[in-house]
């Protein structure tokens, strides 16, 4: 009931603001309670379903004096209200709407406690989010640019990477083998499994979780007798995978020791195709849908 997503990420109710609230909440008709203060508005929850919760400006509040303190506090006696210093908010037995009933009916039908539930839920996310915590993949600030504008030309003006793309995957990991070489004058072996392991997870998180709507027809046409989808894509959704692959690895059980060399190698790897980035990247897409050709370039 306190703050709920814009889009996916921003809030719509931000309740941050500088004003702060009154010592003490104002007081509502019977069965209603102050949640959140912001400004002249004041959030409202009418102790029902919370459907029927909603945004009131101080004309509806009544004024904070002996009088309606006392009214305050006849209501709160009424009501059994409970205080919980702990949480700052006040617990009461509130009247069960239809929709309530409805909830619970469900809940007994798949018989899922409502309590098990959720702590199952937390407990599965809290251990995901530690994980996730862990395997952190620093974009660069290009190539973060690179996403948005990547989202942009295929979600906002229809325009989709002319496929096959020159370079392709397999030509960007295997300069990157030999600039590691060049640099180094070897390569050792966990680069070598790093980038096979990049190319295996790509070929088959691609159709999965990489590609837009939009582009799912595309790909039934350019990824065709059993031809690899690193050798038809490029840098742009190869780029992709770098934002889905914590999400990846918090499947697999892997040492810390393991896990930091990973993390490195991902690192590097960005870095090689930042500095490679007017080559391996377009700048901009082609308005047409259609692919140029089949198979390896």
């Amino acid at each position: 009931m306190g703050n709920s997503s814009k889009d996916d990420s921003t809030t719509d109710g931000d309740t941050s603001s500088g004003d702060t609230p009154p010592s003490n909440p104002n007081l509502y008709a019977e069965g209603e309670k102050v949640l959140a203060y912001h400004g002249p508005r004041i959030y409202e929850a009418k102790g029902w379903n919370k459907n029927w919760d909603e945004w009131v400006g101080s004309e509806r509040l009544m004024k904070h004096t002996e009088e309606n303190v006392l009214k305050q506090q006849a209501l709160d006696k009424k009501q059994g209200v409970d205080k919980n210093p702990k949480s700052g908010r006040s617990a009461q037995t509130k009247p069960k709407s239809s929709a309530d009933a409805k909830v619970e009916k469900e809940d007994l039908k798949t018989n899922v406690p409502k309590g098990k539930k959720r702590k199952n839920d937390s407990g599965a996310e809290k251990d995901t989010l530690s994980f996730e915590k862990l395997v952190k993949i620093q974009i660069p600030s290009t190539l973060k640019k690179q996403l948005v504008d990547d989202w942009e030309y295929v979600t906002q003006q229809d325009k989709l990477v002319k496929l096959p793309r020159s370079p392709n995957i397999d030509d960007i990991l295997r300069k990157f083998l030999e600039y590691r070489l060049k640099k180094e004058g070897t390569i050792p072996d966990p680069v070598v499994e790093v980038l096979k392991g990049i190319r295996c997870y790509f070929d088959k998180a691609l159709p999965v979780m990489l590609l837009y709507k939009k582009e799912r027809k595309q790909y039934q046409e350019a990824v065709k007798d059993d031809i690899s989808p690193s050798f038809v894509y490029g840098g742009e959704h190869l780029l992709r995978l770098f934002v889905k692959l914590p999400e990846l690895l918090a499947f697999v059980n892997i040492e810390e020791e393991t896990l930091t060399c990973l993390q490195q190698q991902f690192i590097d790897l960005l870095k090689f195709m930042q500095k490679n980035q007017s080559t391996f990247f377009l700048s901009a897409y082609d308005g047409s849908k259609g692919v140029e050709g089949k198979g390896k370039d």
